[in-house]
């Protein structure tokens, strides 16, 4: 399907900013967005298609009386962002705390997993010898006891369900 050349135009001119020349910079920032052969494509159609020239110029004029009008912020405005990014720093500084809280619990349980389960497999591995049970039997008795608590604690998470998430206002609600 061929695209009628002044729609390919037109949406040269909006994504490049073509029109708008007048910036500090003397560059569009969305120039950056169009492929060189299409601005140089425009240039060229731009020079023969006087349409298309003034749907440019037009897009030029309305950009430059947009950025004229002055935009100032209601003082209410502004101390009610301040006080929402003081929130949502403080939010994020204590969100930092807590994941490096559960960071060194993490690495306490890990080290403590390592410690103790052979300590505890020593401990099955006597008590199985002692009681003179098979080793198949001894070595259940410790893969129960070393997944008992993870399967309490999973079950107990999920008998909670959301609550665990800080959503119980929607829960309730």
């Amino acid at each position: 399907m061929t695209r009628n050349l002044h729609e390919r135009a037109r949406e040269i001119i909006v994504l490049a900013g073509v029109g708008d020349r007048n910036q500090a910079r003397g560059r569009d920032r969305n120039e950056d967005r169009v492929d060189p052969q299409e601005q140089i494509w425009l240039q060229a159609h731009l020079q023969e298609c006087a349409a298309c020239r003034d749907y440019a110029d037009a897009a030029s004029r309305a950009v430059s009386v947009l950025r004229s009008q002055p935009l100032a912020a209601d003082s209410g405005l502004v101390r009610t962002t301040q006080m929402r990014v003081r929130v949502r720093a403080l939010e994020l500084r204590r969100q930092q705390e807590r994941f490096w809280l559960v960071s060194l619990a993490c690495l306490f349980v890990g080290v403590s997993a390592v410690i103790t389960t052979s300590l505890f497999w020593r401990a099955f591995e006597w008590m199985g010898v002692r009681a003179g049970v098979s080793n198949w039997v001894w070595q259940t008795g410790f893969i129960f006891f070393w997944i008992a608590p993870s399967l309490i604690v999973g079950a107990v998470i999920v008998a909670r369900g959301t609550q665990l998430t800080g959503n119980r206002d929607r829960l309730w609600s």
